[in-house]
């Protein structure tokens, strides 16, 4: 279980135009207006839709953020595009009981089985509730919900004024989008 009341750093892997740098951003966001201190910071490859695209979050309910580099050594890692899973070890230097959050509509074993991983793996269908509630699969708004019910860092009604401010008359479905991968997300632990 990762302990919420200290430091916790969030690696997340997408591709470009799937919203992982808004993700960080809008998370940072209710993570202050809960009086925390966060920090949000993208990393680009290529900056091209579909290119690979590493986001960084940190969260802390007690001091300063202050560190400002890449996350090599993440409590959770986030994974938007299940393909990356072929391609990248998203998880290396994941922490010793960190968790893994992939959009995939594959149960967690399956996850752990195919990849051989050692890590706590949650899943969920990401890309079939975006395309279902926003008509497009872009999945920010989605798996932010799938990482707060591994999580609880924020709560997600600290999300509402963030989503509100950032898609104007689309929040509401996003915030649903939220709320439903939330309440989908399946969470297995290491055996």
């Amino acid at each position: 279980m990762i302990d919420t009341a200290g430091l916790i750093e969030v690696r997340w892997h997408g591709r470009g135009g799937q919203g992982a740098v808004t993700s960080t951003e809008l998370v940072a966001q209710a993570a202050i207006s809960e009086g925390k201190y966060a920090q949000a910071m993208p990393a680009f490859g290529a900056e091209r839709r579909g290119a690979p695209v590493l986001a960084f979050l940190r969260i802390d309910s007690n001091k300063p953020v202050l560190v400002r580099s890449e996350i090599d050594e993440p409590d959770i890692v986030v994974v938007l595009d299940p393909g990356l899973l072929s391609v990248i070890d998203v998880t290396s230097g994941l922490k010793a009981g960190g968790i893994l959050v992939v959009n995939t509509p594959r149960k967690p074993e399956e996850v752990v089985k195919e990849f051989k991983l050692s890590c706590s793996t949650a899943t969920v269908d990401a890309t079939r509730i975006a395309r279902e509630l926003l008509g497009v699969p872009i999945v920010n708004t989605s798996m932010i919900g799938a990482l707060l019910k591994v999580v609880a860092v924020i709560s997600l009604g600290s999300l509402e004024e963030p989503l509100k401010q950032r898609f104007g008359k689309l929040a509401d479905k996003n915030i649903k989008a939220m709320n439903r991968a939330y309440e989908e997300t399946i969470v297995k632990g290491v055996d």
